[in-house]
């Protein structure tokens, strides 16, 4: 018997090994297994099962086991497999991203210096690799030293000193199952039924006669800790009971839920709107069917989509005993979508996102695939969870680009759920006020089952949207200003003020956007023009005020914030460009009695800031709210009657293809923030490009009229909706050497279409990325484009595992990237 198991390594194949009969019954598709390879051992997945190996290779024996029920479900594993062969890319990587961290470990190699030879007779290399042992106690992981060290801590360099006996080498074994954590209880071992009994037992041990009646009285068991910490008796006392085997000792495991300490909340007794009835009888009678199919849901900001959500789960879940899949866009709307869930369907939700410790995540993970919870919420790995039977598929805001994976596998969880659903023969439901053009296309052409929700709960109007010019703005300051001057930059226009006062004065709620964190977005020399750039991206640097820093939001590099210029010595700097930092400081000035609160990365690093934040604006603590993209959506305060957007230009003319796309969503969907009670509200754009086609649908809240103007610009040359591409990404350390890979990538590619006489490709570039440089690495890229998908994918899996880059100290690598949602 033989196997075929998917190895989590950026290879696109597997690997055959002999089972030996003793594990024959429990090798199973999808079950993990420990191997050897390359000298260690490392943790894969079975994929397929045989009587003869495929290849003629040296076929090792699997070492072990190491799953009793496979831990990729034969769901998961036919849709890794599927994310794999149209992803491009290896299915042991596409599983390890599908499964809890800890379950695919490998072993760890560590080096410690045996002897120290001081300097002589060692290379340069070899002696910069001891002094930094030296330096440090213990054994040291390799992949950290190397990471330190690059080129001076090779395998060949430690396999030298290792000869010598200069360096040990030791090998830890992977973990063969993440660890679950335990709590240590006393429970009643022996009853002592009279009180003679009692007195033979305890004599005059009045403290553990009284420990003992306590853990009585509390049902016979409780948890140590709460026995010695509020309960006060000691450890002693515990010990004596236990050698009297009046207590037993256990171990008992603890699921950590993450959302424990948050109340669920009183589900809202809501009576559906003809148009939301309407939806919900479709969908439920579609969930009875054997194909339900995807329908997208475009509903208009504050038309109630969540209320379609929760009566389609009660369809599925309730009355079909079947389990669902919630699928939300941000991190920061978990807390609240997650209330709203729980308060209807209890304790049977769990959470899944990247923000959980990989603790919490494994727990959450094992109580879905025991069927302990029946329902998950969380963002796009959730489409992975080990659920069977699954009724319906549910991907709110499925516009959103934060679907789609950056590295590999560079899967869009959108076209996973589509993909799930079908397998799964359950509902899709696509949610957005603001559809992606490909839904929308997909909609028109009769793919998907278009429903709509027209109108807000309530009768409510959308809110009438005014723009501000920020060409007129600049104008007043300017005549306010000397000649000489530099004109400070617009934050909050005079017209918005005055709103927010308002608000302000009538105890009502603004929210302010501005989609770029930081003080300044760069910081100029004003006598040379010197602009600070990151020196490992070709970006520059913004500048953080509260930390006084510079930052690349790339790859994170830091430096002091300057004083003066480094090539002409002048202190006259410029920090120009706005981002949240500086709207947070001009609106402390403008408004000094106002309660604000910023929501953006850099203030919500920690676990449960999002939820502390949204926490008081609920309450009523915060007047005005002001931050990135992450409070544009998915937020229902009906006390926010006022939403501005500081600059709605950020994003706007950035060389992609979806570009304005991505302005007119946002732009849309924080305009739905407001007026979504009683209350009313309106909006305030402040934009440089009134004129703009994206901004003046996005004012008419007029989704169809944007998508067609979009679709026009789309058509010639040919970009998604109206044609598929994969974005072929060369990377290396070297400029020169990756321009010259990226050239001979393409030629080989070209030549390929040549040959095969590929009509329906058409090959783009090569050229340099629009950021050509991040993280050290330059970056350049080529973009195959076609109508037939069919086509594009069977070119770009020959493309994937026919070629290979050239090896040299540039440090070459090629990524794939299928349906991209950005081409920076």
């Amino acid at each position: 018997m033989f196997v075929e198991v998917a190895l989590p390594l950026p290879l696109p194949r597997t690997f055959t090994y002999a089972v030996p009969p003793e594990l024959r019954d429990a090798a199973r598709p999808g079950a993990r297994v420990l191997v050897p390879f390359a000298n260690k051992e490392k943790i894969g997945w079975i994929d397929r099962v045989a009587d003869e190996p495929q290849r003629a290779d040296r076929i090792k024996p699997v070492t072990a086991v190491l799953d009793t029920t496979p831990s990729a479900t034969p769901t998961v594993l036919r849709l890794s497999r599927w994310i794999a062969e149209y992803y491009l890319a290896p299915l042991g990587q596409v599983l390890r991203t599908a499964l809890p961290a800890g379950l695919a470990d490998s072993s760890t190699d560590f080096i410690v210096l045996a002897s120290d030879p001081g300097d002589e007779g060692l290379t340069q290399h070899e002696a910069k690799l001891v002094d930094f042992l030296r330096g440090r106690e213990g054994p040291q992981p390799v992949a950290r030293v190397r990471r330190e060290l690059g080129e001076r801590a090779s395998w060949p360099i430690i396999r030298r000193l290792e000869e010598q006996g200069i360096l040990r080498v030791e090998t830890e074994a992977p973990r063969e199952q993440p660890p679950v954590r335990t709590r240590r209880m006393l429970a009643i071992a022996r009853v002592l039924p009279t009180l003679l009994a009692r007195e033979e037992a305890f004599g005059r041990a009045k403290r553990q006669r009284e420990a003992y009646e306590v853990i009585e009285g509390l049902g016979g068991r409780v948890e140590a800790a709460h026995l010695t910490g509020q309960l006060g008796f000691t450890t002693e006392i515990v010990r004596h009971l236990v050698k009297k085997e009046l207590l037993a000792v256990e171990e008992e495991e603890v699921s950590r839920d993450p959302y424990a300490q948050i109340p669920d909340g009183v589900a809202p007794r809501l009576r559906p709107t003809e148009a939301q009835a309407g939806v919900i009888v479709h969908l439920q009678h579609a969930s009875r069917t054997a194909t339900p199919g995807t329908f997208l849901l475009r509903g208009v900001t504050g038309s109630g989509k969540t209320l379609v959500y929760i009566e389609l789960l009660r369809e599925v879940v309730d009355r079909q005993g079947k389990t669902a899949i919630v699928l939300v866009p941000e991190i920061a709307l978990t807390p609240q979508t997650v209330g709203r869930f729980k308060a209807v369907f209890g304790d049977r939700v769990a959470v899944l996102h990247s923000a959980l410790s990989d603790g919490e995540r494994y727990d959450e993970w094992r109580s879905l695939h025991s069927g302990e919870k029946r329902i998950v919420v969380g963002a796009r790995s959730a489409v992975f969870a080990p659920m069977e039977n699954v009724g319906a598929i549910i991907v709110d805001e499925e516009h959103e680009g934060s679907y789609k994976q950056g590295e590999a596998p560079r899967y869009h969880a959108r076209e996973v759920a589509v993909v799930r659903a079908a397998i799964e023969g359950a509902v899709c439901l696509l949610g957005s006020a603001t559809p992606a053009l490909e839904s929308w296309a997909n909609a028109k052409a009769g793919k998907y089952t278009l429903l709509e929700l027209p109108h807000r709960v309530g009768g409510q109007p959308l809110p009438p949207i005014r723009i501000v010019d920020l060409r007129k703005e600049r104008e007043k300051i300017k005549k306010t200003t000397g000649p000489l001057q530099e004109p400070s930059p617009v934050v909050v226009s005079d017209v918005l003020a005055e709103a927010v006062r308002e608000r302000i004065r009538k105890q009502e709620q603004t929210i302010l956007l501005l989609n770029r964190r930081g003080y300044a977005t760069f910081v100029q020399c004003r006598e040379c023009g010197l602009v600070w750039h990151c020196p490992h991206c070709n970006v520059s640097l913004t500048y953080h005020r509260k930390r006084h820093r510079l930052t690349c939001h790339y790859c994170l590099h830091e430096e002091p914030a300057p004083k003066h210029c480094p090539s002409c010595g002048s202190d006259e700097l410029s920090f120009k460009g706005v981002g949240t930092e500086q709207v947070e400081r001009a609106v402390e000035e403008a408004f000094p009695s106002a309660r604000i609160a910023r929501m953006d990365v850099d203030t919500t690093g920690g676990k449960w800031a999002h939820h502390d934040i949204l926490g008081r604006v609920e309450r009523g603590e915060v007047d005005i709210l002001l931050g990135t993209q992450m409070i544009a959506k998915g937020l229902d305060f009906p006390n926010v009657t006022l939403v501005g957007v500081i600059n709605a230009d950020t994003g706007i003319n950035l060389p992609d293809f979806r570009a304005t796309e991505r302005t007119f969503q946002l732009l849309t969907q924080v305009a739905g923030r407001a007026g979504r009670g009683p209350k009313g509200g309106d909006v305030f754009i402040q934009t440089a490009l009134p004129n703009h086609y994206a901004i003046i649908s996005a004012t008419e809240h007029d989704f169809v009229g944007f998508a067609e103007k979009e679709f026009d610009t789309r058509r010639d040359p040919a970009y998604p909706p109206f044609s598929r591409l994969i974005n072929v990404v060369v990377s290396g350390v070297d400029e020169q050497l990756t321009q010259e890979a990226a050239v001979a990538a393409a030629d080989w590619m070209s030549g390929l279409l040549t040959a095969r006489k590929v009509a329906d490709v058409v090959l783009v570039g090569p050229a340099p990325c629009p950021i050509d440089r991040i993280r050290t690495r330059w970056r350049w890229h080529f973009i195959l484009r076609s109508p037939n998908a069919k086509v594009l994918g069977q070119v770009g899996r020959y493309f994937y595992e026919k070629y290979r880059i050239p090896a040299n100290k540039a440090d070459l690598r090629i990524a794939l990237d299928r349906d991209p949602v950005a081409l920076l």
